[in-house]
């Protein structure tokens, strides 16, 4: 990797680790919005946000074209949680001290919520930016378009940049463009779906020992 100039990062369960469970406060929450909004019993709300996760790509896109809700008031909704759960990792601020070149958070959650947790982790203050669901209208990872978007926003160069996920399925747009991809494991169902595919590069399940790895070879 060493003709790598730049690293995308998903953010939920990618650039923490899925056992904090940060993500199951977003969950508990995108389904009592649900339930509010629509009027419904809470397990019915459930169905429905998994759903439209499985057929939009997130649940909010499918709230969107379904029931034409107010995306911000979704997101200011399921991203109001204690990110005091995710305790700060010094270790994932020294790999990524020693890994040249720019690092970018690409994620469907918004910009708020991104910075919130990168300030808790202690690692912000190494990415140039955040291209959240809000600066792709809306149009969520796995759509290609949104990776189009993605690097004619910053210039990259897809064939030296590389993209961390732990969703597999979200790693096949990146591959397609000519990125190395780097899928993060996790026990999820969903984290797991199209993981054997080819394009998954390279796993890991400590995404900071595999950034000391590559940055010791540098």
């Amino acid at each position: 990797m060493q003709s790598t100039e730049a690293w995308v990062f998903d953010l939920d369960n990618t650039l923490y680790c899925a056992s904090t469970n940060l993500f199951g406060q977003i969950d508990v929450r995108m389904k009592s919005f649900i339930a509010d909004f629509l009027d419904m019993d809470p397990d019915d709300a459930f169905k429905i946000q998994k759903r439209y996760f499985r057929d939009y790509g997130t649940t909010l896109r499918g709230l969107m074209d379904r029931h034409d809700i107010d995306p911000k008031a979704f997101l200011d909704h399921v991203h109001d949680i204690d990110v005091q759960v995710l305790p700060p990792n010094p270790g994932l601020d020294k790999a990524l001290e020693g890994l040249p070149g720019r690092k970018i958070i690409f994620t469907n959650a918004d910009v708020g919520h991104a910075q919130r947790v990168m300030a808790r982790l202690g690692v912000s203050h190494h990415f140039e930016a955040v291209f959240d669901i809000v600066a792709s209208d809306y149009i969520p990872k796995p759509q290609p378009e949104v990776y189009q978007a993605l690097v004619e926003r910053f210039d990259l160069n897809p064939k030296r940049t590389v993209m961390f996920e732990d969703m597999a399925r979200n790693l096949k747009p990146a591959a397609d463009m000519g990125m190395t991809t780097v899928w993060v494991r996790t026990d999820t169902l969903w984290g797991q779906e199209s993981s054997e595919g080819e394009h998954v590069h390279h796993t890991t399940d400590d995404l900071p020992d595999w950034l000391s790895n590559i940055a010791a070879s540098y």
